[in-house]
């Protein structure tokens, strides 16, 4: 079931449940809170504001990253960028592969070359 927001239509008068925001988890044909539960002043429902986000990462993209951070760790540039250019051209990850051009850098590879490699001619 969703999880929505209330909060009071008058915080400076809501008690401390509704002074700021709370949740309410409600089925989706449930009509919305009209009072607040704690105090039964009048309250309305907010749209949230997604400040965080989990990802979940797929195991094989994990293995990926933890080999091109090693490879990055010991100064293996070239092997790092290899492993994250590939990978990030089959997830079509824009910031892999952007790490995976400044491997090639450090690498030695010339920058003109990469340049073109990543679309900005």
């Amino acid at each position: 079931m969703p999880i929505y927001e209330y909060e009071s239509t008058h915080p400076e008068r809501g008690c401390e449940k509704c002074r700021t925001r709370f949740e309410v988890i409600q089925h989706t044909r449930e009509a919305p809170l009209k009072e607040c539960p704690a105090c039964g002043r009048p309250v309305k429902k907010v749209i949230s504001l997604c400040l965080a986000a989990i990802m979940e990462t797929p195991e094989e993209t994990a293995r990926i990253e933890t080999r091109v951070r090693e490879y990055e760790k010991h100064g293996m540039w070239s092997h790092a960028a290899e492993l994250a250019d590939t990978h990030s051209e089959k997830t079509k990850d824009k910031a892999l592969k952007n790490r995976a051009l400044e491997d090639y850098k450090r690498a030695g590879y010339d920058a003109r070359t990469l340049d073109k490699h990543a679309g900005k001619d």
